[in-house]
């Protein structure tokens, strides 16, 4: 019988959900009432913006006079590369001991007694670079101003997210740096400054690994040892 060797943990992915999860709660303000208090806060949405040809015809219903609602967030990937500044030794196994608490099915409750122990073997992960932009999709200079404002001050230097709170995943905590910003994609003389929407772009560097799948044996030895010697 054959053995598949295929395997997909979603690792990139997962980097790429918590990404998206740091911008998902920005607002921008829609002017004020009479009484100079904030009339109107719009939470600006944020997507994965790369599209293939086909889906972003049917987005824009096939015409080039549609143009995407503002204000908007999307970011996507640039480039993907090995990171030789974090190679370590690539043959090191890290041999870690689990043991869990026994499951009760019936009330499902972990009890205080210790139910099955494991093995695990780690195979060092892989070092790679991830530079991804952000576009923010604004009508006016004001909305760039409240978006910049709420996002520059939290990389002061960097920001670390964790893509799994698995307690054996050593490669769950990264930190994500802004590189560049670029303030407008209008520019004087490039035809293309009659156009509704600005685009200021944000390029962050996000340093990860990429693990193999790990061993994990179920141990066999004496695990426990009941002495009954006085009683």
């Amino acid at each position: 019988m054959a053995v598949t060797q295929f395997f997909y943990d979603e690792q990139i992915r997962r980097f790429l959900l918590q990404f998206a999860r740091i911008f998902s709660n920005f607002q921008v303000e829609y002017g004020r009432n009479e009484e100079g208090k904030n009339d109107t806060l719009v939470r600006v949405p944020v997507r994965y913006g790369d599209s293939s040809r086909q889906a972003q015809t049917i987005i824009q219903q096939n015409s080039a006079n549609e143009l995407p609602s503002t204000p908007l967030m999307t970011f996507y990937i640039t480039d993907l590369k090995y990171n030789r500044s974090m190679i370590q030794e690539p043959n090191f196994v890290s041999t870690i001991q689990v043991r869990q608490r026994t499951y009760d099915s019936m009330t499902d409750t972990y009890e205080t007694t210790q139910g099955n122990a494991f093995s695990i073997d780690r195979l060092m992960p892989v070092p790679f670079e991830l530079t991804l932009k952000l576009d923010m999709w604004t009508s006016n200079t004001n909305q760039k101003m409240q978006l910049l404002e709420q996002i520059l001050v939290l990389f002061n230097p960097s920001l670390e997210i964790q893509s799994t709170d698995n307690y054996i995943d050593w490669t769950s905590l990264t930190t994500v740096y802004l590189e560049d910003v670029n303030w407008s994609s209008r520019t004087i003389g490039a035809g293309n400054t009659e156009s509704a929407i600005d685009i200021a772009t944000l390029t962050f560097r996000l340093p990860m690994w990429i693990s193999s799948p790990a061993k994990v044996k179920k141990l066999g030895v004496v695990e426990r040892i009941v002495a009954s010697i006085y009683d």
